[in-house]
């Protein structure tokens, strides 16, 4: 395995600036990420804060045994207990199969932070997995993309889910899931691997009533000795630790709520494009009404209610419900960042592009609960290149770091256009003014005649022209076809390194690797060091 660092060119300018730390930017964070200084003095930061690490630790541990969590995780859960120890802390939803690598993606880089800040520190840093297990979308995650060639093809499973209940909450569908695993592995290419990965994940879904809880088992088979800890941010015992941190929230939502709008407008006229779409009036809690889960914000007369009244709570209640049914509130967007902060002693979060972006947002929010937000690292950022695939970048003199960033549609359409000497559509084009100029003086004759024979002479030009193009359009199919080979390798590098125009880890799921190279590489990637400065690695196989 080799891991070259590649600069992406589609980075938002908020990114190209956090990553330059250019100050405009940087004003909106507590700490610059990318020095070690930083992180020294936020474990001098953290000791001014209390956490229940006593409870905290419990829960881990009564959430973790549901999936059967590795030993390295519950070692990792006791070493919570000691005073010093901090956590680096990233999250993600629950993604079938994982998702898309970009998860994988989070939590190498999880790991490898702690484990680099451990050394570095000379204290216990614990690698932490947020599973945003209260997220309701479950369109978003139920389906995977298996590589295609031209394009990927989704794959999606078909249990249907009523109303905006959280994933913890959606039992799985034993039939329709078991359909769906075996539906997948029809598409994959059979390995020495595939049977034994056939059965280990039949195995995690059989062990599993949830997504959530299917999920879990799954990132325990791909990271059993990394110590990863995970928690489900919707699970009743997190939640009964959350209460007293829930009426914090309460109290102070009106400064949280002005803080972070106020904010979202000056960043975005600094130019910066944040689409919170937060509102001043926004309570960023939701409460789990019968099977909805409720966006609750505040009205003229400060009751707490739906945005389509389908809830009106006044703070009494609302506070009554947070100490002694907290399992019905859950955390939005702006809230979850904060929520994360006060149950763990974060030495840093981890986050991808998006998440960097609306938590540049959130610096009032943190400010309202007097906490720091913690140090926002970009997660570590990978491209997989096989040999396949790279043999064919070189047959076609493409580098990496353009298939990557660009895609090589334009590529393939120059490298077919130069088989035919000369191209076919500068042919066509040629012949067409050609045609044009000859027939100049019979349209001007025929319009000297008549306005309606001048109109005939038009067409008749035009139905020349689309006789000519309809040859052109003819001749470049059989040269496709003569070329059909090269062709599709083309596509072959397109789909593996800019799928659906994007990067890899943002379509890609990890089966069809682990399929072919079995989870080895992920093992091998996690203890790699990489810099975080880095945008993108190409991480060739």
């Amino acid at each position: 395995m080799r891991i070259d660092p590649i600069q992406l060119q589609k980075q938002s300018k908020l990114m190209n600036d956090y990553r330059s730390n250019e100050i405009q930017i940087m004003n909106y964070f507590d700490y610059q990420p990318f020095l070690q200084s930083t992180y020294q003095t936020r474990v001098q930061d953290l000791k001014g804060r209390v956490f229940n690490r006593e409870q905290l630790t419990k829960t881990l541990t009564v959430i973790n045994n549901q999936w059967d969590a590795p030993d390295s995780t519950y070692k990792n859960i006791e070493r919570l207990k000691e005073n010093n120890s901090v956590v680096v802390i990233g999250g993600q939803q629950a993604g079938l199969l994982t998702g898309p690598l970009y998860t994988i993606n989070k939590i190498i880089s999880i790991i490898q932070l702690a484990r680099q800040q451990e050394e570095a520190l000379g204290v216990p840093v614990v690698p932490v997995f947020w599973i945003a297990g209260e997220d309701h979308d479950f369109d978003e995650i139920n389906h995977i993309f298996l590589p295609e060639v031209p394009e990927m093809k989704k794959i999606k499973l078909l249990q249907r889910v009523v109303g905006k209940m959280s994933v913890s909450a959606i039992e799985k569908d034993d039939v329709t899931a078991n359909q769906w695993i075996d539906h997948l592995f029809e598409q994959l290419v059979e390995t020495g691997d595939t049977a034994k990965i056939y059965d280990t994940i039949k195995t995690c879904l059989n062990k599993s009533a949830t997504y959530v809880d299917f999920f879990a088992r799954i990132i325990y088979q791909l990271f059993a000795e990394e110590g990863v800890v995970l928690v489900d941010s919707a699970h009743p015992e997190l939640r009964r630790i959350e209460s007293e941190h829930f009426l914090m929230m309460l109290e102070y939502q009106p400064k949280i709520s002005e803080g972070v709008f106020n904010c979202e407008q000056q960043l975005n006229q600094s130019g910066y494009a944040i689409s919170l779409g937060v509102e001043p009036e926004d309570a960023h809690l939701f409460y789990d009404h019968g099977n909805e889960r409720i966006l609750l914000t505040r009205n003229r007369s400060g009751e707490w209610v739906g945005k389509q009244n389908e809830v009106s709570l006044t703070t009494e209640e609302l506070v009554t419900i947070a100490k002694t049914e907290p399992e019905r509130l859950s955390n939005n967007v702006v809230t979850r960042p904060l929520m994360q902060e006060l149950l763990f002693p974060s030495l840093a979060f981890i986050g991808g592009p998006g998440e960097i972006s609306y938590w540049s947002a959130l610096k009032p929010a943190f400010h309202a609960l007097n906490m720091s937000m913690p140090p926002v690292v970009p997660r570590l950022s990978f491209t997989f290149m096989e040999r396949n695939v790279e043999k064919l970048i070189n047959k076609y003199g493409i580098t990496g770091d353009q298939a990557v960033n660009q895609g090589v549609i334009k590529e393939r359409g120059n490298w077919l256009a130069s088989q035919s000497n000369p191209p076919i559509k500068q042919m066509t084009e040629q012949i067409k003014r050609v045609v044009e100029e000859a027939h100049q003086p019979l349209r001007e004759t025929a319009k000297s005649f008549r306005a309606d024979l001048g109109e005939l002479a038009d067409k008749n030009l035009a139905y020349v022209f689309r006789d000519i193009e309809y040859l052109g359009t003819r001749l470049t199919k059989a040269l496709e076809e003569k070329y059909a080979k090269e062709l599709y390798e083309f596509d072959v590098i397109n789909t593996t390194l800019h799928p659906n125009n994007g990067l890899q880890e943002r379509v890609w799921n990890p089966l069809p690797l682990i399929n072919r190279y079995g989870i080895n590489f992920i093992k091998q990637l996690t203890e790699t060091s990489c810099s975080f400065e880095n945008e993108h690695y190409l991480v060739y196989m």
